[in-house]
Formats: C-alpha cells, structure tokens, sequence
C-alpha cells in the first residue's frame, strides 16, 4: 500500500479524512475545540489540494442548513461542531436526517455550558441522539481518518441515507499527536467512489414545491428513517470489513471487545477512556479477576442485538457514563438497562458516571472500583446501581 505515516493531531486526521473522501462542500462557524479541523481543510482548499468550496457562515444553525441544501444537489458535504455549536444546529439535525441526505460531521466532543468549560464528556452529541443521525465514537486519531472515509460509504448506501456523526473528546483526541498512517488516494477511490444521489432534491431540470407534509404521512416517515437505522446496522458492519480487506485495519463495526471470552466482569464504555480501560482490564486479569471491556463504537443504530449476545452471561456489568439525563442517570446505561432487561439470565447492572468535564479516568482508579464492586454484588450490599464516581465532598 503506497500510504504514508504522519504525526496528525485528531482534528488533522478529520480534515485529512474529508479531503480523502473528496468532499465539495464545507461550511463552517469555528468554535473550540474543532476549529483547527476546518483550518486544515481550507488550507487543503487554497492549496489546491482538495477542489471543494469552503463557506464560511454567521452560525452554526446555518452551517447545517448550508450543508443540507449542498448535499440535496448531489454533492458530499462535510461540517464540524462542538457543544453549543452542535445544540444551536439541533433542529437542523432533523431536518437532515428527515431528508434522507447522507452528510459527515464530526462532532469533537465538549461539555455543555454552563459552566463555561472546554473539557471533553458526551453530553453534546448525546444530546442529539433522537436526531435521526448515526453516531460513532471512536478512539483515536487513525480511527477518526479511517471512520469518516467509512462513514460516507455507510451514510450512501441505498438501504440507508442518513446522516452520520464521527464523535470524540475534545482536547484528549483532537490537539494531541499520535501517528497515523494516511492511505494512498487512489485506493481510497477504489473503496469510496464518486457519489451518485438517485434522490437529488435541488436540481434545475427537475424543479419541485415542496409543501408541508399531511399528518397522516407522518407515522410512515419516521418509520422509514427506523428502518433505515436498523438497516445501518449490516451495513456499519459490512463497510468495516471490507475497509479490513482493503486497507489492513478494522475496529468491529459496531463494537469491539477485549478479553471477553471467559469474562465474569464486563466493563462497558465509548470513546477516548477505551485505552484506559483495556489497560485496567490487564491488571485486573493480572490479579486473578476476569474482567473484560467493550468498547461501543454504535451509538445509535443502538446494537441491541450484539450486546445482548455479548453480555448474556455476565455476573456484573459495569457502564461507565460520560453524559447525564439529569432526573435519571447515565444515558448508556439507560440504553444498555433496557436492552438486557427481559433476559432469562439478568447481569446486575451498575452505572458509574464518571470523567465528566474531562476529568481524568485512571487505571488504579478502575481497578479499584471494579474490586469493590465484585465484592459488593457477592455480598449482595450493592445499595445504589447509579452511582457518581470522584465528586468531590462526597464521603
């Protein structure tokens, strides 16, 4: 493979992703931490590197609106957010995903304000997760490149057409360096071809009027989008394999696993604290404990189905929470809770929400908590399934 190896930042990768995936259209209103993802790109564009068209608009709002009407004429769109950005683009969102338009954001992850702050937690991009877009968390820097080149394939495909967001932490992913390797062109046009939209909305030759719609049409359409989401589903895991088979690199499709096979403990949580957590795994196997992690890459489509299959006979789960729905708990493991609820055999599930705001997530800190709640559950002393982990001024 004629690839090259850099030194990129995560937001680099984003950008070097999008020009591989040879995207038309880039509208953009910067806010930390993704500025620098579009930064990239226009340089790409002035440079003669990228042929594509960069639009700087007077909100985020528009941005997707712009990137909307872009992809309705048939062409790639791409965009990138962050947390109030991407909560003031919320009612677009729908509007994208109603559409069926297969547009690619990032969206680099940031806690919502207030408080003011730029550390990393998911309570952004799962603040939009009815949205009707797909969401994949991913890990590092070559999984962002790799992601976006596979989330264009996955969002047009025919049993498809949605939108999809690549979401990681701020900061932690998209500032740091890591090495990436940053496939040939040519190959990447070999496993991403040109875009044809059979379902162009803006075209000239074919004027419509677009009116609003009978509820009694309504049901239909979102079922349509439903169907579409667990259509994503084959999909997501088709795209991975055959990026596998082309490039050398996968990462399991909807989600991964590490030391699973005979694990009594499985420790399940997404994005950048997976590495952590895969480490914290290697101590606990090292002290006699059979721990496991698994890394959900799919957020939504939710894969209720492979969980299921991977979790099925577990003692303890432990989910570890990076957004809140204040009133209940940790988002995921409200997910994870009701899709493991009408098993025969039910793991005690246990949530701890924890690295809010970027706070930091330590391996002996992990270990610790894994301990303390394998001997709670086998005392059977477990008083809280939800429970906040390092708030400071608590006992």
């Amino acid at each position: 493979m004629n690839s090259e190896k850099k030194m990129l930042t995560g937001n680099y990768a984003a950008a070097h992703g999008a020009k591989l995936s040879r995207v038309r259209v880039v509208p953009i209103y910067p806010i930390t931490p993704q500025t620098t993802v579009i930064e990239k790109l226009i340089e790409f564009i002035s440079k003669g590197e990228l042929d594509a068209e960069y639009i700087p608009i007077e909100s985020e709002h528009s941005v997707m609106a712009a990137a909307i009407g872009a992809e309705a004429t048939g062409v790639r769109a791409f965009t990138a957010s962050s947390s109030q950005g991407i909560a003031y683009m919320h009612e677009n969102l729908f509007v994208a995903s109603a559409l069926r338009l297969p547009i690619v954001m990032t969206m680099v992850n940031r806690t919502m304000n207030p408080p003011i702050a730029g550390g990393p937690d998911h309570s952004d991009s799962m603040a939009q997760r009815d949205t009707g877009w797909l969401q994949i968390y991913v890990e590092n820097a070559q999984e962002i490149l790799d992601m976006i080149i596979q989330a264009y394939r996955i969002a047009e495909d025919k049993n498809v057409l949605l939108p999809v967001a690549i979401c990681y932490e701020g900061m932690v992913i998209s500032h740091f360096l890591e090495a990436v390797e940053i496939p040939d062109q040519n190959l990447v046009d070999k496993f991403l071809p040109p875009y044809h939209a059979d379902h162009v909305v803006l075209d000239p030759k074919r004027p419509m009027h677009f009116a609003v719609i009978s509820d009694e049409y309504l049901p239909e359409y979102r079922y349509q989008q439903e169907v579409a989401m667990e259509n994503a589903k084959k999909v997501i895991q088709k795209v991975d394999q055959e990026f596998r088979d082309l490039f050398g690199r996968e990462y399991g499709g909807l989600l991964s696993t590490y030391r699973m096979e005979d694990a009594e403990v499985a420790l399940v949580s997404m994005g950048n604290i997976c590495g952590v957590v895969r480490m914290a795994v290697r101590e606990l196997r090292n002290e006699g404990i059979k721990a496991g992690a698994v890394k959900l890459r799919a957020f939504r489509p939710f894969p209720k189905e492979v969980l299921i299959d991977v979790l099925k006979n577990m003692e303890l789960v432990i989910v570890l929470d990076r957004a809140v729905s204040s009133g209940y708990g940790g988002i995921l493991y409200s997910e994870l809770a009701s899709t493991l609820c009408n098993l025969d055999h039910k793991p005690y599930i246990l949530d701890y929400i924890i690295g809010l705001g970027g706070r930091q997530v330590a391996v002996p800190q992990l270990c610790s908590l894994v301990k303390n709640s394998l001997s709670d559950h086998k005392k059977s002393s477990i008083k809280q399934s939800i429970q906040w982990i390092g708030i400071r001024g608590l006992s």
